[in-house]
């Protein structure tokens, strides 16, 4: 049986900043917006490349906005995505990768500037937060492991 991963709810405190940050800022495809009474709106936005969709909108979680930490947008190259999205407005923190050379720490410390040593597939991130700050990172994939 396959279980595809394909939207992922974020909580946010006002719908259209949302809305435009992740349209006109990072670029994500506009995919649906249903008002659909007071208090419960559904906005649907893609990733360019993505099978997996971002929602937010009013009366969809009850998590406080700002509290999704850890989403991974994959990139095969950490420099131009940081160039375009720096370009875009967004504020963005990178690239670096963790000292111990494997998944960077939740905390931040570990992060050590610059492309990771050698430049291996999976090692090199880069961090954003949207207006409300939900936690985003870039990672690089260049090569993908077995399996995936």
């Amino acid at each position: 049986m396959d279980l595809k991963l394909e939207v992922v709810v974020i909580p946010v405190s006002d719908v259209d900043k949302a809305k435009e940050f992740y349209i006109e800022k990072l670029g994500f495809r506009a995919d649906a917006d249903f008002p659909i009474h007071d208090g419960y709106r559904i906005v649907q936005v893609t990733p360019p490349g993505s099978g997996c969709s971002v929602i937010f909108g009013e009366g969809l979680t009850t998590a406080p906005a700002g509290s999704a930490q850890g989403l991974h947008l994959i990139v095969t190259d950490i420099e131009q995505a940081v160039e375009e999205l720096t370009g875009r407005g967004v504020d963005v923190d990178g690239p670096f990768h963790d000292a111990t050379g494997a998944f960077h720490h939740a905390d931040g410390t570990h992060r050590v500037p610059g492309l990771a040593p050698k430049r291996p597939s999976y090692g090199t991130f880069a961090a954003f937060s949207d207006p409300d700050g939900n936690e985003w990172f870039l990672q690089e994939v260049t090569v993908r492991a077995p399996g995936r």
